[in-house]
């Protein structure tokens, strides 16, 4: 993977920074696994807006993505490599020995032809492959973490996240996040051995404002620029600092931590993520 800088032969090229897509091998997708992709433009079912700055963006037809990976034992072969407007990872299509087809999200380093299994036991720990966490070695770097088995992936799923084994006890294994917390998660939940594709997503600059546009993403007015009446920073004479950062609600913002102390699930978190 690598990005490219563009020439600045216009204004909103001077600064943007593309992914060259070297790892993408096509841009058809599977038609069988599109579904439609309704917009709310941040609408309720009562046609009020329920959140700001949202609305426009490019039509894109959903990917069903199978997080699940819970076709064991059975081989599948890496059809493609392909981009997804409707997240920041590259993902592949698979296809297994019985013909059926599927998206997954796509580790780095995972190649066309190349076959991965998901499997609770008797799978090697090889890129690509999904098992459960006390089938994984120690130490190994792994991404689209369950949570809850059988759930499906909802850890490590964004680009070039990964997670990292470390410690297996009773039940429960130690894994340490991307967040930087250490987390016990249960041993029998499927994990993927790798690191997610396309890391680098994080160097790319947009280069203009009409880029956040076609992401569906509308201009955000800062807080310190409102009027009192419509946010606790706004107000002053002329370019007030606006004070306390907090959200429009009044709670403080900036390293506040909001998580509650009587949360159920603070006893399966080792060490907390990092201010």
């Amino acid at each position: 993977m690598s990005v490219r800088k563009l020439k600045p032969i216009t204004p909103g090229q001077r600064f943007r920074v593309v992914n060259e897509f070297d790892t993408i091998t096509t841009d058809k997708p599977e038609k069988s696994l599109l579904v439609p992709l309704k917009k709310s433009g941040g609408r309720n079912n009562q046609g009020k807006m329920t959140m700001r700055y949202i609305g426009g963006g490019h039509k894109k037809k959903y990917r069903l993505v199978d997080f699940k990976r819970n076709k064991f034992d059975v081989e599948a072969k890496v059809v493609s490599i392909e981009y997804d407007p409707n997240r920041t990872a590259f993902i592949a299509l698979v296809q297994y020995t019985d013909g059926e087809k599927r998206y997954i999200i796509a580790p780095a380093g995972l190649k066309v032809d190349q076959t991965i299994v998901a499997g609770m036991s008797n799978v090697a720990p090889e890129i690509g492959n999904a098992m459960p966490l006390s089938q994984i070695p120690l130490g190994t770097v792994i991404s689209c973490i369950e949570l809850r088995p059988g759930q499906g992936a909802n850890i490590a799923r964004s680009a070039g996240t990964f997670a990292q084994l470390m410690a297996k006890d009773g039940r429960y294994a130690t894994v340490k996040l991307p967040s930087g917390e250490t987390r016990m998660i249960l041993l029998t939940c499927l994990a993927t051995i790798g690191a997610v594709s396309n890391s680098d997503h994080q160097l790319i600059v947009s280069g203009k404002a009409g880029r956040s546009r076609w992401l569906g993403r509308r201009p955000r007015t800062r807080p310190v620029v409102m009027n009192p009446v419509d946010h606790p920073m706004g107000g002053g004479e002329g370019r007030a600092t606006g004070g306390h950062p907090r959200s429009r609600k009044g709670i403080p913002a900036k390293g506040y931590r909001t998580r509650s102390k009587t949360k159920a699930s603070n006893k399966y978190i080792v060490e907390r993520r990092k201010k």
